[in-house]
């Protein structure tokens, strides 16, 4: 079941681009923190597919973080990450409704904002 293709794998992987941009870098410069976000296709903490968004080495790879801690841990569904990354949903809301959950430090996580992420033309 965790071989689901996700809505998410796409932009995670336009991400990977943007990264590598100037606007990219200007991030990495900004931000300097590591996030692991965890994707369910159904319901948070079961079949969760993890991305690490490096954004102090400016790189997203698949699979959990494998170098210490991250500053933060964010799990979402699918969908609803989608909503966050691309501005449709706040975090903060996601938040207290529950459809985004954190771990870690909280001011690393209020760092995370749809600004991290690349403005598709169309998903």
């Amino acid at each position: 079941m965790a071989n689901t293709e996700l809505k998410s794998d796409n932009l995670f992987e336009m991400m990977k681009g943007h990264l590598a941009s100037d606007a990219g870098k200007e991030l990495t410069k900004k931000i300097g923190l590591v996030y692991q976000i965890n994707i369910a296709s159904k319901k948070i903490g079961i079949d969760e597919v993890s991305y690490v968004v490096d954004l102090k080495k400016g790189e997203v790879t698949k699979g959990k973080y494998g170098g210490g801690k991250p500053d933060a841990i964010f799990s979402f569904k699918d969908d609803d990450f989608i909503k966050v990354a691309t501005g449709k949903m706040n975090p903060q809301m996601a938040f207290m409704r529950g459809a985004m959950k954190i771990k870690g430090s909280l001011s690393a996580a209020q760092k995370f904002t749809p600004d991290i992420f690349p403005k598709p033309a169309k998903m």
